[in-house]
């Protein structure tokens, strides 16, 4: 629009990757960016990439990142004249929307009215269904009680889906299959909800199954114009949280793809909307009888995210547009710069969400849980169609007090095959040593024959998972680690002048022939292993190749920690003795309970004395957002607590010990 100017300073109230790439966008438009940051993420990337910094507070996001104080003494102090709030902290919130303007900055995303309105679960629902756009059967009306959500519930009938209010990202969503659990799920879906959003309210809807999950991208300016830029599939979920996003989807005909468009729209209008948005939709999953390719028949609104999404770069790439710099110039009073037939959609794009989290089997079933660590070695890839939007770099810290997310990996391709076999190809070449990812679990999921048929749905990761993860560390894995113990070994003993033979430890022997050198190790979560270092192994150091299974492999290392096609293991030294110690002192025997992640313990239900059953819940660890909990190995009796409630635990770290029921005591 001419006479409209841009910015010139803009602090970015966020952090990590998102705060990464807004940056990128404003280095293009030659905007100045001020990042902001905790004490935990004084050496970040996002710190470092910015044309300034402003430390904000320590490490808790209530004392920095949700800190509005804070944030706007930071905006005042660098003559920012807009902020932009990313996606997560503060992004939907009306209330610091409201004061940037009362400060005199600009918030780049929509007016706080339509943050108000669209934040709460339950008037949105209320407002696009007069609006004409359908809506999921559930509760109505706010402030229910638990005994008022659980009636509620029996009346739509089970299964039903928790959801907070004020939340999204898939957070405190529950789903609950039996009548019996609903008091349980609705207090922990309220405890989840008032710690990541400050708001425990809940709405209870009817589960719809085998869902897909899609979404519109939605753009409106203040001069009354309002487009769609398409859909997005985020079918692939786990835990209610995305994993795999993908633009557009093979669900939709031409047909369908405009009516939810304009469903979008119409959703967008009702509340008054600017900027981005996504409007969200569940679909129903096909009739079995149905023909492959049959478009649905029925999507329902699920929610309307105030804000920039986690997978724009998808519609970025299928589009052609930079939608932060569309964010920007329309904060900035600029008209859309295209009409809604203007749009056109061009090739595929497929995303993966890296996030600091170790894929195991507990008990027989996949389990999802946060890691942390120092990044000892990075390697993001790169090649034809390939995006890499990142937080991170070497030597940063990853802990638990924020989100799980790191980077994004995102591929393009003129087909969806394309897209696909060049994102599984990318995520084999990510290396990151010294925190455990999800690289090399999304590359296994990406090549599972429904997901390469497009047969997807909200359920498949949890149904499939196991086929996904490796139960046992790979014996090659113990193969190379133990080929490094063997030249850390002879390295130590080399130098000049006279060397004893008797003290080198790398199985010298009279005759000349060295004896086979066995290495005791042990990967976190599994039982320790005595290997054979291999005869014809290659060490350097950075990377150890050996022969096993029949192959010449390769891998990455750094430290105790190797990498290969996206997975990554620590591997550490075993000593037998002091683990034998330890058990004999009940600090990790078998009735010794100890945190599978560093985190906090948000809720302690047992105490020393109880008799417990197996399987019963004893204690809820939560970390970057997430609940674990922890429960009784066996029948018996609880011997000891070690932590309490609020309480810091590391990884590994003793929480409770049960002792087991006697033969005699049963």
């Amino acid at each position: 629009m001419p006479g409209t100017a841009l910015f010139d300073t803009v602090l970015i109230a966020n952090r990590g990757e998102i705060a990464v790439r807004v940056i990128r966008t404003l280095r293009a438009l030659g905007i100045r960016s001020v990042a902001v940051y905790s004490d935990a993420d004084a050496r970040a990337r996002h710190v470092r990439e910015a044309d300034e910094a402003v430390r904000i507070g320590p490490a808790p996001a209530t004392e920095s990142y949700l800190s509005v104080p804070a944030l706007l003494e930071a905006a005042r102090r660098t003559g920012a004249q807009a902020v932009h709030p990313g996606y997560g902290f503060l992004a939907e919130n009306a209330a610091f929307a409201r004061a940037c303007a009362d400060a005199g900055l600009v918030f780049i995303g929509p007016p706080a009215d339509a943050v108000d309105l669209m934040g709460d679960k339950i008037r949105a629902k209320e407002t696009v269904k007069a609006a004409g756009v359908p809506v999921v059967p559930g509760s109505s009306g706010s402030g229910l009680d638990d005994e008022e959500l659980a009636d509620a519930a029996r009346e739509i009938g089970m299964p039903v889906l928790l959801k907070p209010s004020a939340g999204g990202g898939g957070k405190g969503m529950r789903l609950v299959h039996e009548e019996a659990l609903l008091a349980e799920e609705i207090a922990a879906a309220r405890r989840e909800a008032r710690s990541s959003f400050g708001d425990d309210t809940l709405l209870v809807e009817r589960w719809v199954q085998r869902p897909r999950h899609i979404e519109i991208q939605v753009f409106a300016d203040r001069h009354g114009n309002v487009i769609h830029l398409g859909e997005r599939e985020c079918s692939l979920q786990r835990r209610h949280q995305k994993l795999i996003e993908e633009a557009p989807s093979v669900l939709l005909d031409e047909a369908t793809r405009t009516a939810m468009g304009e469903a979008a729209v119409r959703a967008a209008r009702s509340c008054g909307y600017e900027g981005a948005g996504t409007v969200e939709f569940i679909v129903p999953g096909p009739d079995p009888d149905a023909p492959a390719g049959t478009a649905p028949e029925a999507y329902y609104f699920m929610e309307m995210n105030t804000r920039l999404q986690v997978e724009h770069p998808v519609t970025e790439l299928v589009t052609g547009l930079d939608l932060v710099e569309w964010q920007i110039r329309v904060a900035a009073g600029e008209p859309l710069p295209l009409a809604q037939e203007d749009v056109r959609l061009d090739g595929h794009a497929v995303e993966a969400r890296i996030c600091a989290e170790s894929v195991q089997v507990l008990d027989g079933s996949p389990a999802f849980l946060p890691s942390g660590g120092t990044v000892l070695r990075l390697e993001e890839p790169g090649g034809p169609g390939v995006r890499v939007d990142s937080g991170l770099s070497e030597g940063v810290e990853v802990g638990s007090a924020y989100d799980p997310m790191l980077a994004k990996i995102i591929a393009y391709g003129p087909d969806r095959d394309t897209a696909l076999r060049r994102l599984r190809g990318a995520l084999s070449r990510t290396v990151t040593l010294g925190v455990q990812t999800n690289a090399g679990f999304l590359r296994r999921l990406l090549a599972h024959p429904r997901v390469v048929a497009g047969e997807l749905d909200t359920g498949l990761v949890e149904r499939e998972a196991a086929g996904f993860v490796e139960p046992e560390v790979p014996r090659e894995v113990y193969a190379a680690a133990a080929a490094v113990r063997r030249a850390a070994v002879t390295a130590g003993g080399a130098g000049p002048g006279w060397r004893d033979p008797f003290a080198a430890g790398d199985g010298w022997r009279l005759g000349g022939t060295p004896a086979p050198l066995r290495v005791p190790l042990r990967v976190p979560g599994h039982e320790p292993v005595e290997r054979t270092v291999p005869a014809d192994a290659e060490v350097s150091e950075e990377a150890v190749t050996v022969t096993a299974v029949g192959r010449r492999l390769r891998f990455v290392r750094a430290g105790d920690w190797l990498g290969r096609d996206g997975d990554a293991w620590e591997v550490r030294d075993h000593d037998p003795v002091a683990a034998a110690l330890r058990a004999a002192g009940g600090a990790g025997g078998t009735g010794s309970l100890t945190a599978p992640m560093p985190g906090t313990v948000t809720v302690v239900k047992a105490q020393e004395g109880d008799a417990v059953r197996a399987g019963d819940g004893l204690l809820v660890v939560e970390a970057m957002k997430m609940e674990h909990v922890i429960t009784a190995p066996h029948d018996g009796t609880v011997t000891r607590i070690a932590v309490r409630q609020g309480s810091t635990v590391a990884m590994d770290e003793v929480l409770a010990v049960v002792e087991p029921l006697t033969e005699v005591a049963r």
